[in-house]
């Protein structure tokens, strides 16, 4: 038995695989309110429950080095061969939560992915990933002539790039909100959809609804504003999520060009799924493949949104059996396979 786990700033999600003839086989899975737990220990205890496992991987926000962690939006410190000893296993690793989702793709079926462009998809070469949730998470996949090796990355950190006047306009209300230095997961992320929808109420002065104002107050102001702008019942969070998908496709854009991601952009993280008929309006890809000069290398890359939740799960539990194995010599994906 294989256990994944896919911690966030908000939540940890934990999983448990098998294998059947050499495909990951779900268990079982469990999400828990990172805030009501002193640490990941805790958290693994309660959900196995004593069951045995074989290996663990989890996927984690952040770099992580010599097999340690501490994490930006959690007051938790993460240590691979603490986590080890405390929960006495033999096989714990960290990886990067968008290297994760990268090894996830692989064990990806072709229902759980949206081909938004098909691109030319006879280019062999690099893969990108851009994640948007909680923050936002880039990572890469390397092209090395035989397969695609995920690779983290800290892009989403990077300076925001406004490109028209509300952007300039965004970019200055979000300096003084966040008194100085505005990367780009202040506007592409879950925060950001919120930091948009602030922007255009206090700065274009576009009208709140009382009706939505007190649903922000119930609720998730995230969902609330999701909601009401696909319903196309309010301007303010029609224009907020214009705004933000077209933010969203920048950056996937500088993301492609970076990598020289020809063999694909993929979409992932917890939004993507939520709006899918957004994406699919033209917003993003108009500004996917605005730029300039370089536009038509990204007319050809494809792109595709990952639809599958538990797509950093599968690849978490993915690295953990194959560096198990490599370990040991020992792999419960290839004793699974039927001959």
């Amino acid at each position: 038995m294989i256990l994944a786990g896919d911690v966030g700033g908000s939540k940890v999600h934990l999983a448990l695989f098998d294998f059947i003839n050499g495909e990951l086989k779900h268990i079982r899975d469990q999400q828990f309110q990172s805030r009501h737990y002193a640490g990941l220990e805790e958290i693994v205890r309660e959900f196995l429950a004593g069951e045995k496992i074989t290996a663990a991987c989890f996927g984690v926000p952040g770099p992580v080095r010599d097999g340690r962690l501490r994490l930006t939006n959690l007051p938790w410190t993460l240590d691979r061969r603490e986590l080890q000893t405390q929960l006495k296993m033999d096989f714990i690793f960290l990886i990067n939560d968008l290297q994760a989702d990268g090894y996830g793709i692989a064990e990806l079926s072709s229902d759980q992915i949206l081909t938004l462009s098909e691109g030319d998809a006879s280019q062999m070469g690099n893969r990108a990933l851009i994640a948007a949730g909680t923050g936002l998470g880039e990572g890469f996949l390397v092209w090395d002539g035989h397969n695609h090796i995920p690779y983290p990355s800290e892009g989403g950190h990077a300076d925001f790039a406004p490109r028209n006047e509300d952007e300039f306009d965004l970019l200055r209300f979000l300096r003084q909100k966040y008194n100085g230095r505005v990367s780009f997961e202040r506007v592409v992320s879950g925060n950001g959809l919120t930091n948009i929808f602030e922007f255009l109420r206090d700065v274009r002065g576009l009208e709140v609804p009382a009706s939505l104002a007190e649903r922000m107050l119930q609720e998730d102001p995230n969902a609330a504003i999701t909601e009401l702008a696909l319903a196309a019942k309010s301007e303010i969070c029609e224009r907020t999520l214009d705004l933000f998908v077209s933010a969203y496709g920048a950056e996937a854009g500088n993301l492609a060009l970076k990598v020289m991601s020809i063999g694909g952009l993929y979409v992932g993280g917890g939004i993507a799924p939520r709006i899918v008929s957004k994406l699919k309006d033209g917003t993003f890809m108009k500004a996917f493949i605005d730029k300039g000069r370089l536009s038509q290398l990204l007319v050809n890359t494809p792109v595709r949104i990952i639809l599958e939740s538990r797509s950093a799960l599968l690849g978490a539990a993915a690295y953990a059996e194959a560096r198990a194995a490599e370990i040991t010599g020992v792999s419960p994906r290839a004793a699974s396979v039927k001959f």
